[in-house]
Formats: structure tokens, C-alpha cells, sequence
């Protein structure tokens, strides 16, 4: 039994000579993944912290729940929406919402910062993958 020989590696090109790949199969999809799974993680993060805002004394009234409610909603969407060319600024406005919705507790507007703070670093990485 033989094995062929291993192929030539070839240096990596200099600046400018030859756009770098990122060495993945399928980065679009590695990206959109990326995407999906922050948003994912942002809604059930969301949907989890009704009760306790709510047992901590915080005063989410019936709108404030409905309000992080319709934002994990969003959320949901959204990851379940990434091949859209439309869902990555669509989850750039609903990291704005939800660092707004720190007026109806500050609990909500630390999560926004939090989620925020991903969604810029999945949005560097889209940038430096895809171009």
C-alpha cells in the first residue's frame, strides 16, 4: 500500500499579492452560524431573566415582560433569518432596542450592553472573514 507524497505547501503571500483565505470549507455559512447563535443565546438569555428582574423587586410591569418578550421574539427571528441580506442590520437595531429597554430596568440595559458588546465582536468577525 502507498501513500502519495505530500503536496507542496506554498509560503504565505506577502501584502498585496493574493486576497488570504480563512481556511474554512464554507465561510458564509461559518458567519451566518456565528450570527445565529449570538441572537439564539441573546433570546433565551432574555426570556430567562423575566423572573428574576421580576423577583429581585424590579418593577417590570406586564408591559415591561412584553416588551423583553417581543425582543427574544425578535431575537428568535432574527437567528432563524440570517441568510437575509437584511438580518445583520436588522440585529444591530434590535441591540439598540435592548440596550434601550435599560429605562424599564438596569438589569435589561446591562444585558444590552453585554449583547451588544457580542454582536460587535460577530460583526468584526464577518468583516474580517467575508471582506
Amino acid at each position: 500500500m502507498t501513500t502519495p507524497p505530500p503536496e507542496p505547501v506554498s509560503p504565505a503571500p506577502a501584502d498585496g499579492d493574493a486576497p488570504r483565505r480563512s481556511g474554512l470549507r464554507n465561510p458564509e455559512a461559518a458567519v451566518r452560524g456565528l450570527g445565529a447563535g449570538t441572537l439564539a443565546l441573546e433570546a433565551i438569555v432574555l426570556l430567562l431573566a423575566i423572573q428574576p428582574i421580576r423577583l429581585s423587586g424590579g418593577d417590570l410591569s406586564g408591559w415591561g415582560v412584553g416588551a423583553v418578550v417581543t425582543l427574544a421574539v425578535l431575537a428568535a427571528v432574527l437567528a432563524g433569518s440570517m441568510r437575509r441580506s437584511w438580518a445583520w442590520n436588522a440585529g444591530s437595531a434590535l441591540q439598540v432596542l435592548l440596550l434601550a429597554s435599560g429605562l424599564l430596568h438596569w438589569s435589561l440595559g446591562a444585558l444590552g450592553l453585554i449583547f451588544g458588546a457580542a454582536w460587535i465582536y460577530a460583526t468584526s468577525v464577518r468583516r474580517k472573514i467575508l471582506g
